[in-house]
């Protein structure tokens, strides 16, 4: 973000980019950032994921950031309890089928709570 911004004119956005790692394993990630529109947020996002996937790169660069980011701005400062992503999805799926098409499909890397 310029020096030269206005915190009053700047937003909150949180900004969804996705990634693949080793050709196989795919990453859903959420970064926030403060800019001025939702064309900023993702270009300073875009420039972040690519540093990211750079980071994480592994002798055979497998690590990539593929080019797919979706945005969403706050309505509040961030803070406990914020939500900083949404995404809303039309569906005819009941609930359980909705879950494991989209969020439960056992290909996840996930810890158990």
């Amino acid at each position: 973000m310029p020096a030269a911004e206005d915190p009053q004119t700047l937003s909150w956005f949180g900004v969804r980019c996705l990634f693949r790692h080793h050709g196989d394993v795919y990453e859903e990630r959420v970064t926030l950032w403060r800019a001025r529109d939702f064309d900023q947020a993702i270009a300073l996002a875009e420039a972040e994921a690519r540093e990211y996937a750079a980071v994480l790169s592994s002798p055979d660069g497998q690590n990539e950031y593929i080019g797919f980011a979706q945005t969403y701005v706050l309505d509040d400062e961030p803070g406990h309890g914020a939500e900083v992503f949404s995404l809303m999805r039309d569906s005819d799926l009941p609930p359980g089928a909705y879950i494991d098409r989209f969020f439960d499909t056992g290909d996840e890397h996930e810890s158990t709570v």
